[in-house]
């Protein structure tokens, strides 16, 4: 049976965020934890792209749905797990593997959930916190610690101590009814391309300046978006 070549571009794109996953936990495993965690932000460029090109190229495929959730729990579901309990969770016994073990688990059954009922859903929105994005809070609240680590070690250490809780907090999240916006089908026919071209350019100019600060501000406010959101459906309207 003849393969299309086209249908290998998006699964390339895939087994490159599979291959960054797995190097990131080596590199955690060796101690070069800063190394791990860019890694895993760098495995969310290729995970984003398969699905894109896939799109664009007319090779969507059952296959490629499934490859990419295997993807996904190796990347943004054992990386990070691995990244968190080898730098910090270690030192809180039980309660360090049992978040680890909560955060793979969940986000496991978060993707299977996804699976079985993305038709059904409203494609704005998500349904529970992706776990890319989960992953992305992991890490950039790791790589925020480590910045302290060396000059303010109390600092640091109340920020590892607040991320080893939001990690079972984001862990419910991903299993949760909670909506999140979702970006993959924005509209940008009404803005017009200067403004688009200037609102990257910040946020680029932002990114270079403080790549850390600006990924942990971002990826915070969209964790609590959500259950902010639902609250204020729920009491107030």
């Amino acid at each position: 049976m003849r393969i299309d070549p086209l249908y290998i571009l998006p699964n390339l794109f895939t087994g490159a965020s599979i291959y960054l996953g797995v190097l990131s936990i080596s590199y955690a495993f060796m101690g070069r934890f800063g190394v791990a965690c860019w890694l895993v932000l760098m495995s969310l460029i290729f995970d984003g792209l398969d699905g894109r090109v896939a799109r664009l190229t007319g090779t969507v495929s059952k296959f490629g749905v499934e490859f990419d959730s295997l993807a996904d729990i190796i990347a943004f579901g054992i990386a990070p797990a691995m990244i968190l309990f080898f730098y910090t969770g270690f030192h809180y016994g039980k309660f360090g593997i049992v978040s680890a073990g909560v955060y793979v688990v969940f986000g496991a059954v978060r993707l299977a959930r996804f699976n079985v009922t993305t038709n059904n859903n409203e494609p704005n929105v998500f349904i529970g916190l992706p776990i890319p994005a989960a992953a992305v809070f992991v890490v950039s609240w790791l790589l925020f610690a480590m910045d302290f680590n060396t000059d303010d070690y109390e600092l640091s250490s109340m920020i590892l101590h607040f991320l080893m809780f939001a990690s079972l907090i984001v862990s419910l999240l991903m299993v949760s009814n909670i909506r999140y916006p979702s970006f993959k089908k924005m509209s940008f026919e009404k803005i017009s391309f200067g403004k688009i071209v200037v609102g990257l350019m910040l946020v680029l100019a932002i990114l270079f300046i403080y790549p850390v600060l600006t990924i942990v501000t971002l990826i915070t406010i969209y964790v609590c978006f959500g259950p902010l959101r639902a609250i204020y459906y729920l009491f107030i309207r």
